[in-house]
């Protein structure tokens, strides 16, 4: 869509404003709207400025000053706002140098798939992520000096099986008891339904939606594999539509990976194939069907996994779904069915173009930007130093002895060891300039100052189950 199309698809829907999106360093949308008679195409060429330094992860203060620039591609109506409104997405341009901003995630993203056609070894590196998330009908919490708590409760919750409900029917998914049941024990079919609707309006491809194996209203829906930036795109989209439609239904959302203590926690498996001039690359005849290549990808994956996992599980709440048990995949091997491994092949389908590796290990607090170009430089960096993946994990883990179980490298077991990790480890990632040296330090130091320092100083609550009497 070229900027004459975008007004022409504006007056089509008789939009009255154009609504201009673009992602924070961490992944959360931030929003401007305009009335559609101040823009015209020249906007496209000159940008809408704002001050930046309000934006997680950009405040430099004394260079606030940013532009963001429309990509006209992206246009679709927001399924949300009272009146037709256009959404667009924009790119984060530096005012003075007219050079992209380093820290726009969405350019890391653009980058890294204009470097994989520079390597010559791929064209297009397709993502399929399964985000999970709960349905909860209230949350409350507080932190401050003298209170630190938080409430969560569902209609759906196990917990509920007494409360009275005038009447209680009874009908709540047990802990780890709710994969696939049908209604009236999956009471969210139909809530699922329209979020489904509202992805499929903006042109999000959904393959399936369902109820995920926690009590308290735990839920997938699933979108069809495409191209990293635009799914990129789409995980934006995706979030933003199903609280808004939880929220229009008296619901509430959470991505938060571990809300509920001693059940499973949400996830965001994800997808990852290499394409070359319409042909997959990652099929062959070696182990589970990859290839050669396949395989050396699988190996980078696995070797910078604690990095990737500073982006692909960013949060302190990420590492209560990353322990042991729930089928947590915590062992840094590959595997073709089991689900404790970090990467999983896929055995569904024997197609050339189902072949792929997923990468277990994110959750859904992630940045689809950053996490999905960090696992594809990985790949990459498996491929073009032949990385050896190690042996494939096909044994029960419950099976195992401690010390044959401690022969397997893990996943990082706090979000402090997954930032010590990127520090350590992420040349691969500024290959090709696709990540900046300073875009990883300020990541290191937001995560460190901002969520690791601020939840040191703070009492736990259940610190005063264990030590209040002591």
């Amino acid at each position: 869509m070229m900027p004459k199309d975008f007004f022409e698809f504006a007056r089509k829907n008789n939009a009255k404003m154009v609504d201009l999106k673009f992602v924070d360093l961490l992944g959360t949308w931030q929003h401007c709207s305009y009335p559609i008679e101040v823009l015209d195409e020249d906007t496209f060429k000159e940008g809408l400025g704002f001050d930046g330094s309000s934006i997680r992860g950009w405040q430099d203060i004394h260079q606030s000053d940013m532009l963001a620039m429309m990509d006209p591609s992206t246009a679709v109506l927001d399924p949300f706002f009272k009146d037709p409104t256009v959404s667009v997405i924009a790119n984060i341009i530096d005012p003075m140098t007219k050079e992209e901003y380093t820290r726009d995630p969405r350019h890391v993203a653009r980058k890294g798939a204009a470097y994989l056609k520079e390597t010559g070894i791929a064209d297009t590196c397709f993502i399929g992520p399964e985000p999970e998330f709960f349905i909860f009908d209230e949350v409350r919490y507080e932190q401050n000096q003298h209170t630190g708590f938080y409430k969560i409760d569902s209609v759906e919750g196990a917990w509920n099986t007494a409360r009275f409900e005038e009447p209680n029917l009874g009908y709540k998914p047990g802990f780890k008891g709710g994969y696939f049941p049908v209604s009236p024990t999956d009471t969210y079919h139909d809530l699922r339904g329209e979020m489904t609707k509202e992805l499929q309006k903006v042109g999000i491809v959904v393959e399936a939606h369902h109820h995920e194996v926690a009590t308290a209203g735990q839920a997938e829906i699933d979108m069809k594999y495409d191209e990293l930036v635009k799914m990129a795109d789409q995980f934006m989209w995706y979030k933003y539509i199903i609280k808004n439609v939880a929220r229009a239904n008296g619901k509430t959302v959470t991505f938060m990976p571990k809300p509920v203590f001693d059940d499973n926690g949400s996830g965001m498996h994800s997808h990852i194939s290499l394409w070359k001039d319409g042909k997959p690359l990652f099929a062959g005849d070696g182990y589970a069907g990859l290839s050669e290549m396949g395989l050396y990808a699988c190996g980078g994956i696995l070797k910078h996994a604690p990095a990737i996992l500073a982006f692909g599980a960013p949060t302190t709440n990420s590492y209560r779904r990353l322990v042991p048990g729930f089928e947590a995949p915590v062992n840094l091997v590959m595997s073709a069915r089991n689900r404790s491994a970090a990467v999983r092949i896929p055995m569904y389908s024997q197609k050339p173009a189902a072949k792929r590796l997923e990468f277990r290990c994110p959750d859904p607090t992630a940045n689809g930007y950053l996490t999905w170009t960090a696992m594809m430089m990985a790949a990459l960096d498996g491929i073009q130093n032949k990385i050896d993946p190690g042996d494939p994990l096909e044994v029960d883990i419950y099976e195992l002895e401690a010390s044959e179980l401690a022969k397997y490298r893990k996943t990082p077991a706090s979000l402090g060891d997954a930032i010590d990790a990127l520090e350590k480890d992420h040349a691969f990632l500024t290959a090709g300039g696709v990540f900046t040296d300073d875009l990883v330090q300020m990541w290191i130091k937001w995560k460190r100052e901002e969520e690791l320092d601020q939840m040191a100083l703070r009492p736990h609550p259940h610190e005063f189950n264990l030590y209040y009497d002591s």
